[in-house]
């Protein structure tokens, strides 16, 4: 296969493959793993204030001189919660926690002080960041226009041809095209149902509708789905799930020894962790909050209440309420260094 193309020019790199960014899984060592393979490694820094992203590029320079994305969440930052919402759904998650034993503690509706990517412009400019993603949404005009002004390349998500349309008429640079089978958060911005267009429907429309290279994303895990979307007119792909076990993946091990066993029909797309929809593989604490019928907080209000889960993976029956983000061919994920998966699948596609 000729990997030599626009996208691989424009970022510097050999292989037009992304490392997706995956908040809580993906660590400096992997970004710079993927880097220095000859692929693009992403940093996400969503929600991070910014002397901690300043601490996590700084870690992933000393592994890496070659090119990485630093990807960020650019929705609207909410500046109250709902109160009526917060108690309900906060008597439920209680139920649930004495359920399994569990340290969960009501707490008060917070004052919501949320990081805004506005907030993290500075230091991505300060250190010279020439490769920004983002995803939930779009840059606005001020940031565009800086970016550009410090010729940073910009990578756009879009789950329709909307919002890829949106993205190409507002200049950003590349266009992801994340499919429904794709794992983690959700990127939609413009619609208020979610689209629930699989990738290989997707993606060809996108191609024939905006005038920018195209990214696939969405249970690309091996070199024949990589192909597949490479004929579909994709310039490059992004993988997330095949590196959530890898050895430099910062998951927990209940995590990864559940992703080694999971199929395409234990995921589910949810709001029940963060108030944004996402893929993640099925369990009870989903099952309970799903069934409540209940209003969800609004992003990330509802993770403030879920978060506590994160920390109990040790827990006897933690595969039964802990979030884990994951695609629908989650399968193929290994327990390997991240450069040996990322060359098996490119030794896949030749």
């Amino acid at each position: 296969m000729q990997w030599t193309n626009n996208l691989t020019q424009t970022l510097g790199i050999t292989y037009p493959f992304i490392q997706a960014p995956m908040l809580n899984v993906t660590t400096p060592a992997m970004v710079a793993a993927i880097s220095n393979a000859g692929a693009l490694g992403s940093l996400p820094v969503g929600g991070l204030q910014p002397a901690k992203i300043l601490q996590l590029i700084q870690e992933t320079k000393a592994q890496t001189n070659k090119p990485f994305a630093v990807n960020l969440f650019v929705n609207d930052i909410p500046t109250s919660a709902n109160q009526e919402t917060w108690n309900a759904m906060q008597n439920i998650i209680e139920q649930f926690a004495q359920q399994y034993n569990l340290p969960f503690k009501k707490q008060p509706l917070p004052s919501l002080q949320l990081i805004s990517y506005k907030d993290q412009l500075e230091v991505l400019l300060q250190e010279k960041i020439t490769i920004v993603s983002f995803t939930f949404g779009i840059l606005d005009d001020y940031a565009i226009n800086i970016l550009h002004n410090n010729n940073v390349q910009l990578i756009g998500t879009a789950t329709s041809v909307g919002e890829a349309c949106l993205l190409s008429d507002k200049g950003i640079d590349m266009i992801c095209v994340q499919g429904i089978e794709a794992g983690g958060h959700r990127g939609t911005f413009l619609h208020e149902d979610l689209p629930q267009i699989g990738l290989m429907a997707l993606l060809p429309q996108v191609v024939n509708a905006v005038n920018k290279p195209v990214i696939a994303a969405g249970a690309i895990a091996e070199g024949k789905s990589l192909k597949a979307a490479m004929m579909l007119g994709a310039q490059g792909v992004q993988v997330g799930s095949a590196f959530i076990a890898c050895k430099e993946s910062a998951a927990n091990s209940t995590y990864k020894n559940n992703v080694l066993q999971t199929t395409a029909d234990s995921t589910t797309v949810t709001r029940a962790y963060t108030g944004r929809w996402m893929r993640c593989i099925k369990n009870d604490f989903i099952e309970a909050l799903e069934s409540a019928g209940l209003p969800f907080n609004e992003y990330p209000v509802q993770q403030m209440l879920t978060g506590f889960l994160r920390t109990l993976f040790d827990d006897k029956n933690s595969i039964k309420f802990l979030p884990m983000l994951a695609g629908q061919n989650v399968r193929k994920s290994l327990n390997e260094k991240a450069a040996e998966i990322l060359m098996q699948m490119i030794k896949e596609s030749v």
